[in-house]
């Protein structure tokens, strides 16, 4: 009965277009108020407790602030120079350096909207100059965008470890492969689809391109570095390297690259000055800076954009909290674990389920609040299965990118049709050959466990010895 009450709740208040943080509250409260025997005092504690129990979240503020400077800033269209150094000359190959650069920026911002925004935005047009059909330029973007969840560090990762109380540091580890799987599969398929179009290839600009365009990258890059270098080697929580990431992007985008803040476009070296005034004058003109940027327009653009965004979502995450709180003291996962036990379905017959409702759920919500809803009822289910509980997080997060390409709430094609100035409808037909390749990729990363789970467990035998 009570279950009965709260997802009829939940899904009619969606129905009517309730904003899902405020249908998960309500319906919430509601199942409390009127079909359990908790008390009303649970509610605000939970609320309480759902952010400041959850040191790990505490992470996602830091990443999406630490992704709008690099967004905001010229980082983007270094590493895209970067990435057209390294494969540029090959057929397809300027799609596949969009790939590689969406996978790097993956790495640097956590975030699938931010990374397609930031790439699609200069690459699209690029390639559409460079003879590439705008709609399979768009395609490419779109589904290469999706990366920025599944390559470590990812929002969404985070979401899961807090709703299932995994190591977060595992689940970025987990992520790795997976990542450069679907990145180096989808670069195939670029070259046999640039191979058939006959698109041509871009001149070869020798190893002094990739060692400038490099070095030019090297601030962005250094980003990855900091981040899991500091988790993988001991050093930082996931929490801890989110906050140096925010600090580090800020200082990158203002002092490093200056495309941003008080020091926009000041050159680092003027013409006929010697090295020495040249530091005195950057230390002096940096300090001058730094009370400036409390007054910045755009410096304090960027940090009230990532604040809606961090609150938007930890709204969501705490009133996702709430139901998890009802589901576990209604024993609600218990009971719907012990009843698919009972049909005796097979970890791989369950994991066909997972996959369905995933994706059918990945239609109609936002990515967090799916993970935030279904983690707490299907995590109890696979460990009585035998399956690897970050096995199954990379599971839940592929499905998430799909979902980020399917309509009606699908957020890359929004960004992608705001990006191109064309209609939804035209961005589902772009995306749509290429969620193909994703759909194989989920059934690899599903019935072939290994992928995800080799550098976890690898990690582990090191860490053991």
């Amino acid at each position: 009965m009570t279950t009965a009450a709260l997802f009829t709740l939940l899904f009619g208040c969606m129905l009517l277009g309730m904003p899902i943080a405020l249908a998960l509250g309500l319906s919430s409260i509601t199942t409390i108020l009127l079909f359990s025997h908790d008390s009303l005092a649970s509610i605000a504690l939970k609320l309480f407790e759902s952010l400041s129990e959850h040191y790990t979240l505490l992470a996602i503020p830091f990443f999406i602030l630490s992704s709008s400077f690099l967004s905001t800033g010229g980082v983007a269209k270094r590493i895209i120079r970067f990435a057209m150094s390294l494969v540029g000359h090959i057929q397809g190959g300027l799609a596949m350096a969009s790939v590689m650069a969406c996978m790097i920026f993956a790495a640097v911002s956590g975030s699938s909207p931010a990374t397609v925004a930031a790439i699609g935005s200069i690459v699209i047009v690029g390639m559409v100059k460079a003879g590439y059909p705008e709609s399979l330029a768009a395609g490419i973007i779109a589904n290469a965008g999706t990366l920025g969840i599944l390559i470590p560090p990812s929002i969404v990762m985070l979401v899961y470890a807090a709703a299932t109380e995994v190591s977060a540091a595992r689940m970025f580890m987990a992520g790795f492969i997976p990542g450069l799987m679907m990145g180096l599969m989808l670069m195939i398929v670029i070259y046999f689809v640039a191979k058939y179009k006959k698109i041509p290839a871009l001149p070869w600009k020798g190893f002094s391109e990739i060692l400038a365009s490099g070095f030019s990258a090297f601030g962005g890059l250094m980003l990855i570095i900091i981040v899991l270098g500091s988790i993988y080697g001991g050093i930082a929580s996931p929490t801890e390297a989110a906050a140096v990431s925010a600090v580090y992007a800020f200082a990158v985008a203002i002092w490093g690259y200056r495309d941003i803040g008080p020091l926009r476009n000041e050159p680092w070296k003027k013409e006929g000055e010697s090295t020495g005034s040249m530091v005195f004058r950057n230390l002096k003109m940096m300090t001058i800076a730094i009370p400036q940027c409390f007054t910045d327009r755009e410096v304090n653009k960027v940090v009230l954009d990532a604040s809606k965004v961090s609150i938007m979502l930890l709204f969501i995450i705490a009133n996702a909290m709430l139901f998890a709180h009802v589901l576990t003291t209604e024993r609600i996962p218990h009971h719907i674990a012990h009843m698919i036990v009972t049909w005796g379905l097979s970890p791989w017959m369950f994991l066909i389920v997972v996959n369905l409702l995933l994706l059918a759920a990945g239609n109609f919500m936002e990515p967090s609040a799916i993970l935030l809803i279904m983690a707490p009822i299907l995590f109890p289910i696979a460990v009585k299965l035998g399956i690897d509980p970050i096995h199954l997080g990379i599971i839940m997060v592929v499905n998430m990118e799909i979902g980020m390409l399917t309509p009606p709430v699908g957020l890359n094609l929004f960004v992608i049709s705001g990006v191109t100035g064309h209609s939804i409808g035209w961005a589902i037909k772009s995306a749509l050959p290429w969620l193909c390749v994703l759909l194989v990729f989920l059934m690899i990363i599903t019935y072939v466990p290994q992928v995800s789970l080799f550098l976890p467990e690898l990690l582990d035998k090191i860490q053991g010895y």
